[in-house]
């Protein structure tokens, strides 16, 4: 069989068939996989090794075979291609960037330090953000080291601009066009009493929560990275993110992880048994 992924298939289609079998005879054709396997991996690492002392040029001409590299990877004797930093360090932020524009905050890659340090700057509202830090190490950070395990360090730098130079205008991306207005979200029998009720309105999405006769609204996003809330648990009036565990007093808005920060809050009115939510 000359084509490498028809290849591939057979083999696993043979893994398919043993995986049916009674553990017994799977214990032994496993054994003997193993066996094999190990046979060849210590042939190979000989050959490789009298190779380099022969001719590197010879092995690396041998590795452009697509069998010869496959079997390498498979035993862990070559390392699988990887791109350049710069752009994995871009996926990275990528992947964190919806939730920081989620609430009017972006990050840049400002400069890569080698061998082990990126440096990026946090933009909009998350370069003065209460939580700036925690979206550094448990947001940002995380993601870079995930694409990037040789980058060690990563350092927020001050922005360049200030607050005072920020569009005054700068409003919400779930904020609905042309001002405020009343929107009708739920009925109080919805809402569930010491439970939230989730609602997604105008592009915005918004959680109610009821104790007793009141019911407050807020947006449905963690102020942390921005993740959805309305999954996580809730106790004693007490609402757990269930992304990063950050925790929020659900009739004040309060985070009670860090100090300073809160969720976004919506005006409420009930009339006739119907809930209002005013989007502004």
């Amino acid at each position: 069989m000359d084509n490498l992924e028809e290849l591939v298939q057979e083999i696993s289609r043979f893994e398919a068939i043993i995986s049916e079998w009674d553990e017994s005879q799977r214990y032994v054709v496993l054994g003997l996989r193993r066996a094999i396997e190990e046979l060849h991996k210590t042939a190979l690492e000989r050959l490789i090794k009298n190779l380099k002392k022969e001719s590197v040029t010879a092995l690396r001409h041998a590795v452009d075979d697509e069998f010869i590299y496959a079997v390498l990877l498979y035993h862990e004797l070559v390392k699988p291609p990887q791109l350049p930093l710069e752009q994995r360090i871009h996926t990275a932020l990528e992947e964190v960037r919806p939730s920081l524009q989620s609430h009017n905050g972006d990050v840049e890659l400002v400069a890569i330090k080698l061998p082990d340090t990126v440096e990026v700057r946090l933009l909009g509202t998350c370069s003065n953000c209460p939580a700036s830090t925690l979206t550094l190490t448990q947001g940002i950070e995380q993601a870079i080291k995930s694409h990037c395990p040789e980058i060690t360090q990563v350092i927020a730098v001050t922005s360049k601009l200030k607050l005072d130079n920020l569009k005054p205008n700068l409003t919400s991306p779930f904020s609905p066009p042309g001002g405020s207005t009343w929107v009708r979200v739920a009925t109080v029998e919805q809402v569930p009493n010491f439970g939230i009720f989730a609602a997604s309105l105008a592009g915005n999405s918004l959680i109610l929560y009821r104790y007793g006769l009141n019911i407050i609204c807020y947006q449905n996003a963690c102020a942390h990275l921005g993740y959805a809330l309305d999954q996580g648990d809730v106790s004693n009036s007490i609402l757990t993110c269930p992304h990063h565990g950050f925790k929020y007093n659900l009739e004040t808005g309060e985070c009670l992880t860090i100090p300073d920060v809160s969720l976004q809050l919506y005006p409420v009115q009930i009339k006739e048994g119907k809930v209002f939510v005013k989007l502004q």
